[in-house]
Order: structure tokens, then sequence, then C-alpha cells
């Protein structure tokens, strides 16, 4: 047995205190009067024995009341089975904050458990102790150790967040703060509900840092989220209608029927109805919006789910464009046809403009280019394209009829794309429409004998060396490509075999075919940003810099207030580092001056922790191993006994407290209820 407090056995010496009293006090003679005196011998022996029984009871009573209090604040202990570490201990107190602890144990949230579990732990601990207060924010603040009561403090500070941590991080950074305590006698305690999505600890084998898991685990078991939303269309134009998709996913194991599902768009509330998800199954759901304006515009799904309700929201912001701009370059007079075909589609803008005096610089201001029978493609206009392809923009290409074709060759094997290898000038039909690809999908009703398909009197013949990267659209009745397809980086390019100009080609009279062609180039262009971001995984953002000088300042404002993110302009982008600076799901605004919104973000919360599924104290005994101390603790006097347990070994002093009591009760029942 070994004394945490060894010094308090000093006080034994007040052991003296009783046996003094018991000398002196009880020697004082008491004078009894008797009428009758015939049996005063007999009296006077027995009367003796039981007041000496009676002294030495109430003095061993008292002797060993003493005796227990002493040790019992001397706070003796058997220890466990090595040596027990001695001196200020360091301790780090981890508390998970995510949303999947504002599920309900019981008639609690399982964060104000978590709390609760935690001040358990540092009371239990000595004054002298130093404490580290661990959430998922992973602040600065809370990689420094603090005293108790700071410490009990900083769990009462202690919020549900959007951050959700892996807990080999959370280990990670247990370490880095407890190696400043310049000391070995560490611990670790982990709180949390321990999802499997984020509990990604494998057998723990460290023996110089004794990890204790406290397991919560809620009564709700059942959660469904709004997985995503997205549209078909990378571009929308104002007032067209234009299809949603919107994706739920039932993360439990029994099925959720009428989940009530609504859009938000504008000043205007849309029920979208009801829909029933089977267990761990997804249920995908389209909706038609009609896009109402022009510039950045917000919209918001949400359903109707109870308790779990973090991700029962998603919103998403897409930009409206005033025109489709289209640029067409030239080797001499533009192409009326294209013209009329062109200004004749709603909200699209025709520039034409010489080969011989390009600016590549406003590229990226088109959503599709079109080489108008060029004879040249040089290296430097090539080199241009292939960048403003991979960086999402759309190109046509109409090769011309005396093309150089090595110049053609170069810029298509960069690709790689089929080469133009010789010009035939025969007659060709085409015959084929590939109607499940992008471009021509949903076009046409039926596909009836009645369609006007493109001929040509002429048109080039391609290598297949590279025919795997190709995407045919249109074919010739013999299975030559007519109109092929090149996915290259976020950008396509496509390539016609045949001229644009009229004595070759009769595509540009074909407004069954072409119209729709141009228009659906256009709007599939890639540069159309993303309508929404995850807060804590997505934290670098891309914008288009729009000011001339890399000095200026760009602001964030939204639903947690306004800040400046880190930010590094590259050409014609800047790109923004949130730092953790966005909390709050919702709308934020980027701009340059107040009013001027330069790009608008959407933010959600994480959907990793929507699948509320959990390991057991069993199962992570498994994972993890024996070395590991699973707390199950029920009440605090469980978990207080415990953890003092395994700090110390086996804890004596509130038996000795106990012993205390009962010998002090022992002496009180001896003095009155036992005369003499």
């Amino acid at each position: 047995m070994q004394f945490l407090y060894p010094t308090f056995l000093w006080a034994l010496t007040a052991l003296a205190i009783p046996v003094i009293l018991h000398l002196f006090y009880f020697r004082r003679f008491k004078k009894v009067y008797f009428t009758n005196v015939r049996f005063l011998k007999e009296v006077k022996d027995e009367t003796s024995m039981r007041s000496k029984l009676r002294n030495l009871l109430v003095l061993a009573a008292r002797l060993l009341a003493i005796l227990f209090l002493v040790l019992a604040f001397a706070q003796p202990f058997i220890p466990q089975k090595g040596e027990v570490k001695k001196g200020i201990k360091g301790v780090s107190v981890y508390i998970d904050n995510s949303f999947s602890m504002s599920a309900a144990s019981q008639d609690v949230p399982l964060l104000e458990k978590a709390k609760q579990r935690a001040r358990e732990i540092v009371s239990a601990h000595g004054p002298e102790d130093r404490f580290q207060i661990l959430s998922n924010e992973f602040s600065g603040r809370q990689q420094r150790l603090v005293n108790r009561e700071d410490a009990l403090a900083m769990i009462e500070e202690i919020v549900l967040g959007p951050e959700v941590q892996v807990m080999s991080k959370v280990l990670s950074r247990q370490k880095q703060a407890l190696s400043l305590a310049k000391t070995d006698n560490i611990a670790s305690y982990l709180i949390s509900d321990f999802q499997r999505s984020v509990t990604d600890l494998t057998t723990y084998q460290d023996s110089l840092l004794p990890l204790n898991l406290i397991p919560l685990q809620s009564v709700q078991e059942k959660n469904i989220s709004i997985d995503s939303v997205w549209f078909e269309a990378p571009v929308r134009m104002a007032n067209q209608t234009t299809p949603l998709f919107i994706k739920i996913h039932n993360h439990s194991t029994i099925p959720v029927e009428n989940a009530r599902v609504s859009l938000k768009y504008g000043n205007e509330i849309k029920p979208l109805g009801s829909l029933s998800v089977g267990p761990g199954a997804d249920r995908t759901d389209t909706v038609n919006i009609t896009i109402s304006g022009t510039g950045w515009q917000r919209a918001e799904v949400t359903l109707t789910d109870y308790p779990i309700q973090f991700d029962d929201q998603y919103f998403f912001s897409f930009f409206v464009a005033d025109e489709i701009k289209v640029l067409s370059i030239n080797d001499a007079t533009p192409n009326r046809y294209l013209q009329a075909a062109v200004n004749g589609l709603p909200y699209f803008k025709l520039t034409d403009v010489n080969s011989q005096s390009l600016d590549y610089s406003k590229f990226v201001d088109y959503q599709l280019i079109i080489l108008n029978d060029l004879a040249n493609v040089s290296t430097g206009m090539g080199a241009e394209l292939k960048e403003y392809i991979e960086n999402g923009g759309n190109v046509l290409l109409f090769p011309g009829r005396n093309a150089n074709l090595g110049t053609y060759s170069t810029f298509l094997q960069s690709f790689p794309a089929n080469p133009p290898q010789s010009f035939e000038q025969v007659s060709r039909i085409v015959g084929e429409v590939n109607q499940a690809e992008f471009i021509f999908k949903d076009v046409f009703l039926n596909k009836s004998a009645n369609l006007r398909l493109p001929s040509t009197q002429g048109n080039y013949t391609f290598g297949r060396f590279n025919s795997r990267a190709e995407e045919q659209l249109l074919s010739y009745r013999d299975g030559n490509p007519y109109l092929s397809k090149y996915k290259q980086g976020k950008g396509n390019l496509y390539v016609c075999a045949a001229p644009l100009a009229q004595e070759f080609n009769n595509l540009v009279n074909n407004g069954e075919i072409f119209v729709p062609m141009l228009y659906k180039m256009a709007i599939s262009a890639g540069t159309d940003p993303r309508i929404a971001y995850t807060i804590g995984r997505d934290e670098l953002l891309e914008a288009d810099h729009q000011a001339n000088s890399a000095e200026i300042v760009y602001k964030m404002k939204g639903e947690g207030g306004e800040f400046i993110p880190e930010q590094r302009a590259v050409g014609a982008k800047v790109f923004l580092t949130m730092n953790g600076q966005v909390k709050k799901s919702g709308f934020y605004d980027l701009f340059l001056n107040p009013g001027q919104v330069n790009h608008g973000y959407a933010f959600n919360y994480n959907r990793r922790e929507s699948a509320l599924q959990y390991y057991s104290p069993t199962e992570l005994t498994e994972r993890l191993g024996e070395a590991v101390n699973i707390i199950s603790a029920l009440d605090t006097a469980v978990l207080t006994a415990q953890i003092e347990e395994d700090n110390r070994g086996t804890v004596l002093w509130r038996w000795c407290i106990i012993l205390a009591l009962l010998f002090l009760g022992i002496e009180i029942l001896l003095l009155r209820f036992w005369k003499v």
C-alpha cells in the first residue's frame, strides 16, 4: 500500500490525545451513596470491570476513527502492477462537438453528456495537474495546457460546430500538446460517439501515452440527408426552365416514408411533395426551376427530418449570364449564314475577328470559339486555344478548303485528336445522329424520316491513330465522322470534316441541326463554377480576378460575418484560402466594393457524420487492442472512481472515510447507551 500524500501521516501523532484523555479523565472518582452497604463490595467490583471495559472500547473507537481519518487525508491506495508515476500530471481531454453529438441520449444531448464526463475527469485529478481541453475546432488556444479552473471554464464554452476531425488527427494534436507538459506522467481521454466514418484508429501500441476512450451512444439512429444538388446544363439563361436534380440519402436501416422536400428560390418557397426512401438507399428527384433573373442567384433545398437537422438544408448558388458570347475567327469575310444563325438565338452575341488581329487574352470572355475555314492554325494560336479548352472553353473547328495540313495536324495531335489526311471532293450525306450525347440529347422529339440531315460536297478524311479519344456526334452513312467531339480538361474540341463554306457544306442552312448544335455547344462550357461547397473540406476557392492590380484586397461576407480570406492572384484568376473562417452554412459573397458581388458561394455542412453508425465498446477494443482503456461510465461516482483507480490503482480513501464514520458512530453509541 502506498500514499498519495504521505506527509499527512504526521497527523497520526493526534492518536496521543484520546490516550491522554483516557488516562486522566477516566481516573476521576464519583461518589455514590448507598442506604444499604451490605453488597457494597460486590457492586464495586462489578462496576469497576464494566467501566474499564467501556472506557477501553471508547478509547479504541476514538483511536480507530482518528487513524482512518488521517489515512483518508493521506489517500492510501494499492498500486497497479508496475511503477506508479508521481508528480504533476498532463491530461488531454477531447470532446467531440460535431453535429452528430446533437443526437439525444435518453433526455440529454450527447454533447452535454460529453461535457459532464469531461468535468468529472478534470475534477478527479489533482489541482496542480495541467490540462488540454480539445474540440474539433483545433484552435491555437486549445493547444495550451491550463490549470483545473481554466479547464473547467473551457469545457463550458464548447458548443456544436461544423468541423469534423478524424480520431488520428485528434490523437496527434493531443500528443503535440502533451509534449509541452515536460513530464512523462500523461494521459489521453477521447469522449465521442465514435462514428465509423471518423474513427480511423487501429491497433494502439504507444506505451508512453495511456489512451482512454469514453464512448457515448444516442438512442436516435435514424437520419436522412440531402446529399447533393446539381444542374444538367452548366450554363443557365434568364427566363429559361431547367431541370434541377436533388439526391437524398437514407442513412438508417429502416425505410423513411413521406419526407417533405421544398425549394426556396427568390422570395418563393415551392413544396416538392413527399419522398419515400428505402433503408440505406438513395433517391434522386427532379424539379424544373425557372430562372427569374441574371447575375448570382441563390436557392435552397430543405427536407423535414428530426432531430438530426444539420444535413436537412442544402444551399447552392449559380450564375446567370446576361448573354452568351461566341467568337468567330475568320481569314476573310465573315460567314453571313453563321451570323444569322447565332444572332437569331436569344441572349447570344457573335463577334467576328480576323485571324491576324487576335487578342488571346480575350478568349476567356467567350463560351464558344469557332474556327471558320482557316488556312493555318499557328503554333501560338494552337497553344492558346488548347489552354482555353483545358480551362473549360469550347472550340468548333471547320477546316479551310486549302488548309495547311501540317499546322492542323500539329494542333489536333496535341489533344490528341485524329489529324486530317486528305480532301475528297465528293458528295456525302450524314446518316446518323448521336442522341445519347449532350449536344443532341432531347433535341428531337423523335427521329422521323422527315428529319433533314446535313450533306457535303467535299470533306477531309482523318487518320484513326487516336480514335479512342473521339466521340462521333454526326456520322456519314458509311460510318466515317462528320462531326466529332474530343474532351480535353474542362472543355471540349469539336471537329467538323467539311469546311463551313456553303459550296462544300449546307450545315448553316439546316436550322434543325445547326441552331440547337451551336446553342448546346455554347451552354456546355465547363467554366461554370461549382454551385456548392463543403465547410471544412473545400478550403481553396477560385474566382475571376476582376482588378488590374494584385494588391487589391477581396473580402467575403455571409452568415458568419465579414472577413478577409487569404488570397493570391494568378493571371485572370484569384485563389482564396478560407483557413477555417467559414463556420456557418449559407451564402457568402466575394466583393471588392460593397454592394458589388464578384462571386457568390454557397457553403453546406459536411455530410460525413450523417451516417449514424458507431463502434460499440466491444468493437473498439477489438479494433484498437487491449492496451486501450474503454470507460463505460454511467454516473459521476463510477467514472471518478474508475479514473482514480486507473491513475493510482485501488483507491482506499473512501473506505477510510466510511470506517472513520463507523467508529465515531460506535463511540457515540457506547457513550449514550452503555450506562455504568
